[in-house]
């Protein structure tokens, strides 16, 4: 799946996008917002790591936000089973030197819409942190609602925080 943009596309990852994302995703601002399973310190050795992993995938479901010269973020689902199997959580992070531009709205509006028919979803949510008000503009933006909060349901820095549930639904 490759998806055009007006800051570049959204696209498979690449072995070539290693170095830069070693250097973007070296951000302690990005890992205090996502799961732990991100890296901090992150290393090119995790962005080979990583790009080996995300490119061996079937189905894809991790790409690159990258401008004409770079690789500048990531944006992916990861699909649930079972009885919930239609419903996906998504998860995303850009460089910080690309902060406050609209890219991510964007970017998770054009993806929503393009993994609900490529991968045949009627539930896409995002958890992100109660903390992390940019990220809730940025799904509001794209057309996700509010659905609730999750009371001290993570631990992130050895602290307990809450996080907030955000769906777009496709029915």
């Amino acid at each position: 799946m490759i998806i055009q943009t007006s800051f570049g596309s959204i696209r498979p990852w690449q072995i070539a996008d290693a170095e830069t994302l070693a250097v973007y995703a070296n951000n302690e601002k990005i890992w205090l917002n996502l799961r732990d399973v991100f890296p901090h310190p992150y290393t090119l050795e995790d962005a080979n790591a990583f790009i080996r992993t995300v490119i061996a995938q079937k189905p894809m479901t991790i790409f690159a936000l990258a401008t004409p010269t770079e690789a500048i973020g990531s944006i992916g689902l990861s699909i649930n089973k079972d009885v919930h199997r239609l419903t996906a959580e998504l998860g995303y992070w850009l460089a910080e030197p690309f902060w406050g531009k609209g890219i991510m709205s964007e970017a998770v509006r054009s993806f929503t819409e393009a993994a609900f028919a490529h991968f045949n979803l009627v539930r896409i949510y995002a958890e992100p942190y109660a903390t992390n008000q940019a990220s809730c503009r940025v799904l509001e933006k794209a057309g996700f609602v509010f659905e609730g909060r999750l009371r001290c349901s993570a631990i992130k820095n050895n602290q307990i925080i809450d996080q907030l549930l955000y769906a777009k639904v496709n029915c």
